[in-house]
């Protein structure tokens, strides 16, 4: 090759570098330029050559990789034997003569690429040389080889393909051999980071985890060595991180060292930050992946706790802070962010049990420190445990509370917007018992801080701890304050307005706008009186904030009135919804061209449009053109998406330019690791966006329903594929939820077009629930499929979908089955203690979920075709028979028995076959002594009274009788817990009595079955209920009416009861029923008396209304 072309080539190289964009986009195109045998030749002999500059040699290794990486199988079948075995040996000499480490670790992660293209899917590896080479350079006596072996066995720790285990014993030496290498500290750490990537990529095989069990010593003290000498290179001290999160039980035998050389690092102030904080998440990780490792290491604690306290105390003093009016984000890598993060992830992973003592043991001298950063401390920390210390904590809530509280009136500001905090996030956490407890204390101490004009991020914070108290707060208890509230957030809103006009600040009137909606949002009709004092300000701000620097104010301002809206209902809304129509259109119409994507009034309006849809019902469907447009754009929203290189720093796959350090940096983004040397990012800005215009889409369905039909080929469109939309689940489960109601939307269009749409969702929707990662949207799209079936009635699966969907759920049980399997055997891990306990049942709780939903669509598949869905059944016959063992947790026995039920129910005479399963388990379930259980069992015995043919089941019916009665008369029946089963056993004694008196002596039962009622919780089983006392009334039989009809004050109570209670619609038969009853006593007057006073105040005024309608 010319020499001339070389020189010419590295000078294209030199450009490819240059800052100067023209420069380097004339350079890229001349590289796209070139075919790939000239970039291959031209980058390898460019390489080659020492005398290019070692950023050219640099820039080579990394386009070489690059080729390796996205064009490989496009070129590399077409070149000839000679020339890719020329490439190969190139490389690896490359490596060998490079002098540069920097360069020559780049050559590693190409060959590192190429060697990774040589491995097939079954671990075959057809570049046998290279793993020789690795060999070879790790064996060597010089330095400079071992680094590169060791390098290359980090970017690629699956190079051994399926020879692996044959050379495991090997590599397990070599590995340990560079660990203790005592020539180079250099040679250490690479070792080190090559063990952590070879560990974590074997991750889940015990055998290697076993044979690596005794380098963990050598590499928790190269880990030691490299904080001693504060390398630039910080990677060794992240491999621990990565050791922690992935592989706590490999870290186990040095568990002790570990956290005693964290702690000290975190407290030698003389260290970089970044390298205290690391070793902070070193400890912290730890206690997510291996709490209970950890628990038992619980003397670290109390020497652990002050030390993060120190480090939130690490906070500058910024006289401008409190009087600032555009608020800059929060530096999340300073010492304070990341502490008080570290100690609510702490809190969380511990358990309040292990760490809350040692935080409270610190709080009362740092809130009596004069420094006010410790006060601040002090307050931030009890605001970041109480949600993983939620259960120690709320016992001692009252002195927590009374500690707080003084300090919304401390003389330092930063002081009182952390007391603010603390409040606010105590409301949240301890939600509504805090407000129930301290409202008459919170209410003055908030309001007190909204008077602090002088510090407006001070008194915009108490507006934002009055929204967290407002949101969980009981409405009869906020209503006792509203006069107050109103009154102060009048004063302070009408101060901000006029200070908008007149200076421009506006933090505190954007958040006093969200303070207000949250508290009407709070207070419902109750707000009603209020409503005319605000909505002219209100729609004063909308109509004239219209400035770029507004657009948020605007936004929350649309947002606030939209809430008041359905806070006091259409009625008193109505007079100002026309004008707040018009104004919402103009900025939809009039500024439409002016609005950018990221503009944040456009969520404001997605929302506040649908809540409008919710106040106007079916009025709104007129605007529905002018407002779908945005709300269908933002519904498809397409996420910006990349591929870094971790290594190269370098943008792999990105329409958004190269710029890696940018992106990473960029808060917009988010990262995971994808692989061993790439990190998938996605721009998070408009997910939010996305998700909330498919709720919203989801509310105008639901709403409108035919009227929305003009949109549901549309929409559906968009929301199927959404099932699969893994970046936010919020939009899954709205994708989920939509199904079901566009359905019904679209029936005005006709069988043919439901069909076809239907055609075009069971498919994608039977695959996403299959392989749905998250077990509780898993459950949201099974519940989204119940209601489908449930719409579309019999039919609406055929053969193919049907096999499918049970395939489905026999994966899920089987699944269901294996993991309460693995949850008993990490009962028997020797880290196993009550905590884990906690979090085992929060498992199985997400299990039991998905099992429910598996219920509710067995039972629509019943309910739709009968008994022609039995064979299909049978396919899942074992597993259901398998949930009702006594040997089961309780919750499978309960979805069980709530299988088993709609057998009874619907499969007619053919259940009888399959009475061997579940009949005695049924029967034995009646007393069960979990509550849940009783309640399908006894259902199930009223089921089977009501619906089983013929006299197959009259002696289990018999059976049942006494059992269901002792559930009855137990002394706790009428427990809050125990009211569902005991109101499903009054029913199933009722229709055993109605539609097997046989199996019954009804004589003997009736006086104690009337002493029972009233019911109210069960509505569904109410109505059997009263209907059988209408009955016996209207017959007179003698059991109920009693002699000379002694029992009729009696019958009327528990009437009025029932009303009283809503246990009856107005609307059901069997409420004019128990009406006419009442009337016909209304007759004798004296009859009439003797029954109406024994009834209470409230009985007599709920029968007279119920009398007058």
């Amino acid at each position: 090759m010319a020499t001339d072309d070389l020189a010419q080539f590295a000078a294209l190289v030199q450009s490819l570098l240059s800052s100067e964009n023209e420069c380097r986009s004339q350079a890229e195109a001349a590289y796209e330029g070139l075919d790939i045998k000239q970039k291959l030749t031209f980058l390898l002999q460019t390489m080659r050559n020492a005398e290019n500059a070692m950023t050219i040699r640099s820039m080579c290794a990394v386009l070489l990789r690059r080729l390796f990486t996205s064009s490989f199988s496009d070129f590399w079948p077409n070149l000839s034997p000679d020339e890719q075995s020329t490439i190969k040996n190139e490389l690896l000499l490359a490596i060998q003569q490079e002098s540069a480490p920097s360069v020559r670790k780049k050559l590693c992660d190409a060959s590192s690429e190429l060697a990774r293209n040589h491995l097939d899917d079954d671990g075959n590896n057809s570049w046998p040389e290279f793993l020789k080479f690795l060999f070879t350079c790790a064996c060597s006596t010089e330095e400079a080889f071992k680094e590169s072996a060791l390098h290359i066995l980090m970017t690629l720790p699956g190079i051994f393909g399926n020879q692996q285990s044959h050379y495991l014993d090997v590599i397990k030496e070599m590995l340990s051999q560079c660990l203790h290498d005592q020539m180079s500290l250099q040679v250490r750490f690479e070792a080190v980071k090559a063990t952590t990537a070879f560990l974590v990529a074997n991750e889940g095989e015990a055998n290697v985890m076993s044979s690596f069990r005794e380098t963990v010593t050598a590499l928790v003290q190269t880990v030691a060595e490299s904080i001693e000498v504060q390398d630039a290179d910080d990677t060794v001290l992240k491999c621990l991180i990565e050791l922690a999160e992935t592989l706590p039980k490999y870290l186990r035998p040095q568990i002790e060292n570990i956290m005693t050389l964290c702690l000290k690092t975190i407290a030698d102030a003389s260290l970089m930050d970044n390298w205290r904080q690391m070793a902070l998440e070193v400890i912290v990780t730890l206690s997510e992946s291996a709490p209970a490792m950890v628990r038992k290491h619980s003397k670290f604690i109390p020497l652990l706790v002050p030390q993060v306290l120190a480090l939130m105390i690490d906070v500058e003093d910024d006289e401008d802070w409190s009087t600032a009016d555009d608020i800059e984000e929060e530096d999340n890598d300073s010492n304070s962010i990341v502490a008080e993060t570290a100690l609510d992830r702490l809190a969380c992973g511990l358990g309040g049990k292990t760490i809350l003592a040692h935080i409270t043991a610190n709080i009362p001298q740092m809130l009596a420190n004069s420094d006010w950063r410790f006060r601040h401390a002090a307050l931030m920390a009890i605001s970041a445990c109480g949600e993983g210390c939620h259960k120690q904590m709320e016992i001692m809530l009252s002195d927590v509370f009374i500690g707080v509280l003084p300090f919304v009136q401390d003389p330092h500001p930063r002081v009182r917007y952390a007391a603010c905090n603390a409040i606010g996030q105590m409301a949240t956490d301890f939600g509504p018992l805090f407000q129930k407890k301290f409202h008459e204390k919170v209410i003055p101490a908030i309001m007190l801080v909204l008077d602090d004009y002088a510090n407006p991020r001070v008194q915009a914070h108490a507006g934002a701890a009055l929204v967290n108290f407002s949101e969980e707060c009981p409405k009869n208890i906020l209503t006792q304050h509203l006069e107050s509230i109103v009154g102060k957030l009048q004063e302070v809103l009408n101060a901000k307005l006029k200070e908008l006009l007149e200076k421009g600040t506006k933090l505190v009137l954007e958040q006093i706008v969200t303070t207000l909606a949250a508290v009407a949002d709070a207070t419902e009709e109750k707000f009603i009186l209020h409503y005319d004092k605000f909505m002219g300000c209100l729609k004063f701000i909308v109509e004239n904030a219209t400035s770029p620097e507004l657009k948020l104010l605007r936004g929350k301002t649309i947002e606030c009135i939209s809430l008041i809206g359905l806070a006091v209902g259409r009625d008193k809304f109505m007079q100002d919804c026309s004008d707040i129509m018009e104004l919402l259109l103009k900025t939809q119409t009039e500024q439409a061209d002016e609005i950018a994507d990221d503009d944040p009034q456009i969520s404001y309006m997605i929302s506040a449009w649908a809540r409008m849809c919710k106040i106007m019902g079916k009025d709104f469907q007129p605007y529905l053109p002018m407002v779908m447009g945005p709300v269908l754009k933002s519904a498809n929203i397409k996420p910006e998406i990349t591929v870094l290189d971790k290594n190269q720093k370098v943008v792999i796959t990105s329409s958004l330019g190269d710029d890696a350090d940018k992106l990473e940096n960029d808060a917009d983004w988010s990262f995971v690791n994808m692989g061993d040397q790439q990190s998938f990012g996605i721009r998070t800005a408009g997910l939010e966006e996305k998700a909330t215009a498919c709720q919203m889409l989801v509310c105008y369905a639901r709403e409108l329903k035919e009227g929305f039909a003009e949109y549901v080929e549309q929409v559906v469109k968009i929301m199927v594929p959404l099932l699969k939309f893994y970046f936010h689940d919020e939009t899954r489960i709205a994708a989920a939820e939509s199904l079901s109601l566009l359905l019904e939307c679209a029936k005005v269009k006709g069988n043919e077009f439901v069909q076809e749409m239907w055609l075009y969702i069971v498919p994608k929707l039977l695959e996403a629930i299959e392989i749905e990662p998250e077990k509780d949207i898993q459950a949201e799209m099974m519940l989204g499929l119940s209601k489908c079936i449930e719409k579309l009635g019999k039919g609406c699966l055929n053969n193919q979908q049907m096999s499918s969907l049970v395939t489905c759920f026999d994966k899920l049980l089987t699944e269901h089955f294996q993991r309460q399997q693995t949850r008993q055997e990490q009962r028997k891990d020797e880290d196993y203690d009550e905590v884990v306990e906690e979090n085992l049942l929060e498992e199985d709780d997400e299990d039991v979920f998905v099992l429910s939903k598996i219920s509710d669509n067995i039972h629509a598949l019943f309910g739709t075709y009968k008994e022609e869905f039995l064979p299909v059944f049978d396919r899942l016959l074992t597993h259901f028979v398998k949930l009702l063992a006594l040997t089961r947790p309780w919750a499978d026995r309960q979805w069980a028995l709530c299988i088993w039920d709609d057998v009874l129910e619907h499969a007619g005479p053919h259940s009888e076959t399959y009475q061997q399963y579940f009949l005695e388990s049924m029967l034995e379930a009646i007393c069960d002594k979990q509550s849940e259980v009783r309640q399908a069992s006894t259902y199930g015995i009223g089921v089977m009274a009501q619906n089983a043919p013929g006299q197959t089941y009259d002696q289990a019916l018999r059976e049942a009788v006494p059992r269901l009665v002792k559930v009855i008369q137990d002394y706790e029946s009428r427990e809050e817990e125990n009211i569902p089963a005991t109101e499903n056993a009054i029913s199933a004694i009722t229709k055993i009595c109605k539609y097997r008196p046989q199996c019954i002596n009804s004589h003997e039962i009736l006086p104690h079955w009337l002493s029972w009622l009233p019911v109210w919780e069960d509505e569904d089983e109410a109505i059997h209920i009263y209907n059988y006392l209408c009955d016996l009334t209207e017959e007179n039989h003698p059991a109920i009416l009693g002699q000379n009809n002694s029992n009729l004050p009696r019958i009327v109570t528990i009437i009025a009861q029932a009303f009283h209670k809503e246990a009856i619609s107005l609307e059901d038969d069997v409420a004019t029923r128990m009406i006419n009853i009442v009337k016909h006593i209304q007759s004798n007057p004296e009859m009439l008396q003797a029954c109406v006073s024994q009834l209470t105040d409230d009985l007599k005024q709920v029968l007279g209304k119920v009398l007058d309608s």
